[in-house]
């Protein structure tokens, strides 16, 4: 799917959980390439479709890598750095409102 550029196999390591799924990341990497890296082929889904999304402009722009990261939704994968112990799901459908905004 995706190949890195580098070579980063000297780079410490840190442990996320994806979906279940236990994966060991470089350091300092973003959530967003951490997850393309382990080959999956999607991080959220359209919100009228339905359709598979991924992350497109890896520059915080397009909104494409929304997931739940340590259970906050919205999160934009791509300006996340991983952390040991992170836990990360796709997001499903629409972006929810915050209940915290006032009107």
């Amino acid at each position: 799917m995706l190949k890195r550029l580098h070579d980063i196999s000297d780079r410490r390591k840190v442990t996320i959980d994806f979906e279940g799924m236990q994966l060991e990341v470089p350091a300092g990497e973003t959530v967003s390439a951490a997850v393309l890296a382990a080959e999956t082929d999607y991080t959220r889904t359209s919100a009228i479709s339905g359709v598979h999304r991924g992350p497109y402009c890896q520059m915080g722009v397009c909104f494409e890598c929304l997931m739940e990261i340590d259970g906050v939704p919205n999160s934009q994968a791509c300006m996340i750095e991983v952390r040991h112990g992170m836990t990360v799901r796709r997001q499903h459908g629409a972006r929810g409102v915050s209940d915290e905004a006032s009107v």
